[in-house]
């Protein structure tokens, strides 16, 4: 068993359990698997998150703090400084993120200082951010390391050990300096480094190219949320909605889309334009305008009258293909449609001449074309207009039919809380279940377990479940665990262990770069194992970052069809793998999906939601999905995947 969560004070007043431990609780990569990096690179995804949320400052935001907290505990380490004072800072934005009470009535209280890891110097540098919205001491540290040196942060594999490493020993200082010393070959001279590390760096670096100018789903959610709040309580605001990608959850935008109907554009683009968190006006008209939001992020507003709002909202809702496919179906109908409304058009009267069609929704507008209402999800000319036309679209999951998930992590492994603190924070959410997945034996780097160790916590598990059944509670933890698939298809965990779990879930964190034969072959033996249930992110993509891997899906997904194996939909915000684009094809073969957060603290079990929109995304209804079951179905469905019945 691991020890008791560790108190740490301002600078590190306490000791850690031993240095494995202590290298996970404070750099751990919260959320994403390690797959196979070195313990340096593990934190790059919570440290390139929390510089994002600096992007976008709300000192009033607790998890805005919190992202200052964790950026001072990264460049406490680029500089060198006590291990156990950048742990510290850490530890402390740890501790705001999961706070439950207000942050400003601590402060105002006087209780802030009461709080786990938050000694006196910390509390009083949080409460200088808060109520002044700077910090003296951030800001000095942050001038003493070059800028550029946050964007090799962003390059997988390069945590602040190793950047500072080639700061000191290549005078590396940006993007440009980094490819440069890679390709004249001077990385791979430095010790800790060596020719593997230099070509993923160059990789990386071609990757950060690639993806410039593109964010994940839920940064720009979180940028556009201010955005919207604040023209919701402009007064000559009649009504708006967010449009575009975002509103489609695809999982990677370039840009964010408003519609709002106004009858005075001037007062709404005033407000649109002097926004907190604009850092430029790109350009504004009289009814459009363009900003550059803090973090690079283009935000457009379109101004249009109530009249024209659901035509506009359609419109810039998009996508292009589903609005060629519905102006083709207006055009058969003698109508025509654009963002101005729908007309019908006279045997002879020239082309949008004709009489205007009053809609006073999207819903409206569906309906007038003879079609059932398309969710924005489904609107990617991917057969919803057919499907509309037939009465045929699927009844989509929502987040209110989840009743549990599959794959969470505790400090048995990486992850940063217990077993009940995982169950009671889903409980709060109503859930009936959670299933524990821990890494197995070879994913060292993240703690991966030992087979006396799993059992360990197996039994534990179960000694908690009739502690829960005896108080009359209705909740169940599932012991499972997230077994490697090692190169050749066996798991590393023999057959005769793995039936003594409720569940396994079997994913690759190492070999990636196998052809696709190998790698399909190496999936496909792992599914027809009799103790497997469940295929844990498919295609080990990392969204902006890495590839996935090279594998036939088809082929992985005709293997779970014939065996009856589940697949999860991964919804940390970096995976959302399977990607939705592939969830159609699996619900018409069977498979059943599991939407799972990964997560690795209590506080992400609630962005299950997450998935739900991806999974919305992928046609799938509350049938389609493993964790609508109540718990009892759930334990019937995972014995009959295992035969036991």
């Amino acid at each position: 068993m691991r020890g008791a969560p560790v108190d740490i004070g301002a600078f590190g007043e306490a000791q850690l359990h031993g240095e494995d431990q202590g290298a996970r609780e404070g750099g751990k990569r919260r959320g994403v698997d390690v797959d196979g990096q070195s313990p340096d690179a593990k934190p790059g995804l919570e440290w390139t998150n929390a510089f994002f949320f600096s992007k976008f400052p709300d000192m009033s935001n607790k998890d805005t703090i919190a992202g200052i907290l964790h950026e001072i505990g990264v460049m406490l380490e680029m500089k060198g400084e006590n291990r156990f004072k950048s742990l510290a800072y850490t530890h402390a934005a740890r501790t705001l993120e999961t706070l439950a009470e207000d942050l400003g009535e601590l402060i105002r209280t006087g209780r802030l200082g009461e709080l786990k890891g938050i000694g006196a110097a910390l509390c009083e540098k949080i409460t200088e951010l808060y109520e002044t919205g700077k910090l003296q001491y951030y800001e000095e540290l942050k001038a003493s390391i070059p800028e550029g040196l946050f964007d090799c942060l962003k390059v997988p594999g390069l945590g602040p050990k190793k950047v500072k490493a080639l700061w000191e020993k290549l005078d590396v200082k940006t993007l440009a300096d980094l490819k440069m010393c890679c390709e004249r070959n001077l990385v791979s001279t430095l010790a800790g480094f060596g020719e593997k590390t230099q070509i993923k760096i160059l990789e990386g670096l071609g990757n950060l190219e690639k993806y410039r100018g593109q964010f994940l789903w839920i940064e720009a959610w979180k940028a556009a949320e201010p955005v919207m709040d604040s023209l919701r309580d402009c007064p000559a605001v009649r009504r708006v909605e967010l449009a575009g990608s975002l509103r489609r959850k695809k999982e990677v935008v370039r840009d964010l889309d408003f519609v709002a109907a106004t009858d005075d554009p001037k007062i709404v683009m005033k407000v649109f334009t002097s926004l907190a968190n604009v850092k430029q006006v790109v350009n504004q008209g009289e009814t459009k305008a363009s900003v550059m939001l803090e973090g690079g992020l283009q935000a457009d507003l379109r101004c249009v009258s109530d009249a024209e709002f659901p035509f506009a909202l359609a419109y810039f809702t998009g996508s292009k293909e589903h609005n060629v496919a519905l102006r083709q179906r207006c055009l058969d109908q003698r109508m025509k449609l654009n963002e101005y409304g729908l007309f019908r058009i006279g045997k002879n009267r020239g082309e949008g001449s004709g009489e205007k069609v009053l809609c006073r929704s999207e819903a409206d507008i569906y309906r007038k074309l003879g079609l059932d209402y398309v969710e924005p999800e489904l609107r990617e000319n991917t057969g919803e207009i057919d499907a509309a036309a037939a009465g045929e679209l699927p009844v989509l999951v929502t987040e209110k039919d989840i009743r549990g998930s599959f794959h969470a992590h505790t400090r048995w492994s990486d992850g940063s809380d217990t077993l009940e603190q995982m169950a009671e924070a889903a409980q709060a959410l109503g859930w009936e279940y959670l299933g524990i997945t821990e890494h197995s034996r070879s994913s060292v780097v993240a703690g991966g377990l030992d087979a006396k160790r799993l059992l360990e916590q197996a039994d534990e598990i179960r000694e908690l479940n009739k502690r829960w059944e005896g108080r009359g509670k209705r909740f169940r933890l599932f012991a499972g665990c997230e077994v490697d698939v090692l190169g050749d298809g066996r798991l590393d965990y023999p057959d005769d262990l793995l039936a003594q779990l409720d569940f396994v879930m079997v994913s690759i964190h190492q070999g990636f770069s196998s052809d696709e034969a190998r790698q399909t072959a190496r999936l496909v033996k792992a599914i027809e194992n009799p103790m497997v249930t469940m295929v844990g992110h498919p295609t080990g993509r990392l969204l902006l970052e890495r590839e996935q891997y090279r594998v036939d899906l088809n082929a992985v997904i005709e293997a779970a069809a014939r065996h009856g194996k589940i697949i999860e939909l991964n919804c940390t915000p970096v995976r959302m793998d399977m990607d939705w684009r592939w969830w159609k094809n699996a619900r018409d073969r069977g498979v059943l999906c599991a939407i799972n957060r990964d997560a690795h603290a209590a506080d992400q079990l609630a962005e299950v939601g997450w998935g739900v929109q991806i999974a919305r995304k992928g046609w799938l209804r509350a049938k389609d999905v493993l964790n609508t079951r109540t718990g009892g179905e759930v334990e019937k469905i995972l014995r009959r995947i295992r035969g036991t019945r």
